[in-house]
């Protein structure tokens, strides 16, 4: 088990490692942000002393080092807009409403997913079960801000149900959240009805079925219960991966979360929140990963062998 541990503990370093090097890299790639501080009019003194003081003037490597040296420290630079704050201070104020949004959005897809395809598995080649199949395929193939944008047009501006934008209140939450949640949702359905498939064609099912027991208790009470280690597995990783999957969800409807922080970094050329922004939401993704990971083999031992 501690053999396991540290293998995967030495991944998750070595992965935050490569994706830092690779945001930070990707920072400066999007343009020297000194011309658009300054202006048309600034002279080449005062570009110089912006570039000296935003360490611009550096060698990358040495950027580099110095970025993840502070970085360890908890410091990730400032903004190089508006009141130059630190960029630990803007993901924290963006943190609660991401998070808000993320918790709803995991909410509506599990409530919702794992119903739909314990139903589907248990009636396969009914009507229901090809429902659950084409909202599992219009959920993987058709992206969030299409079904945002049509939702908005429809709901929103057609219906004027919800509003189209904003933050503050249940309705304003609505759109966003079940735009953000089909993927997920159609993810749950599949996996759910995968595994409950599996598990129905086991042995024990068929004894339970030919000692009369209800199809109901057979499908509730031991199909199941069985069938949840993978969904679980997924459920684990998605709430982490609705926090940092929605940029575009946000920019549309308005959400004052960290995807619009980072979309508006991005326009901006604010390379310190940008590569501040993303460098976050990796590190939460992998920590995600790697607990699940961890949780993984306490609940199957076969897996620290792996």
């Amino acid at each position: 088990m501690q053999r396991y541990l540290l293998k995967r503990i030495l991944q998750a370093i070595i992965t935050v490692f490569l994706m830092s090097v690779v945001i930070f890299l990707l920072g400066r790639l999007s343009g020297d942000p000194v011309p658009l501080l300054l202006g048309d009019l600034a002279t080449k003194d005062e570009a110089a002393l912006i570039t000296k003081q935003l360490g611009l003037d550096k060698p990358i490597p040495v950027q580099y080092a110095i970025f993840v040296k502070n970085a360890l420290h908890g410091d990730l630079g400032k903004s190089v807009r508006g009141a130059h704050r630190t960029v630990v201070s803007l993901i924290m104020e963006r943190i609660p409403a991401t998070f808000e949004l993320a918790a709803v959005a995991a909410f509506l897809s599990i409530i919702l997913g794992i119903p739909i395809g314990i139903i589907s598995a248990a009636r396969r080649g009914s009507f229901l079960d090809t429902s659950g199949r084409v909202l599992v395929m219009l959920g993987q193939s058709v992206p969030a801000f299409w079904i945002g944008i049509v939702l908005m047009y429809i709901v929103s501006v057609q219906l004027r149900w919800l509003p189209t934008s904003g933050y503050g209140s249940f309705k304003q939450i609505i759109l966003p959240a079940v735009s953000l949640s089909i993927i997920n949702l159609a993810g749950i359905v599949r996996l759910t009805r995968s595994s409950m498939l599996d598990v129905l064609n086991a042995e024990y099912i068929k004894l339970a079925r030919i000692k009369g027991l209800s199809e109901r208790v057979v499908i509730w009470k031991h199909a199941f219960s069985n069938s949840l280690i993978p969904v679980l597995t997924f459920v684990g990783t998605m709430l982490t991966g609705l926090m940092t999957g929605v940029v575009v969800v946000e920019t549309i409807f308005a959400w004052p979360g960290l995807g619009r922080l980072a979309w508006e970094a991005v326009t901006q050329r604010d390379f310190p929140v940008t590569q501040g922004v993303v460098l976050f939401m990796t590190f939460l993704f992998i920590t995600a990963n790697l607990v699940v990971d961890i949780l993984y083999a306490y609940v199957d031992p076969r897996i620290r062998y792996t």
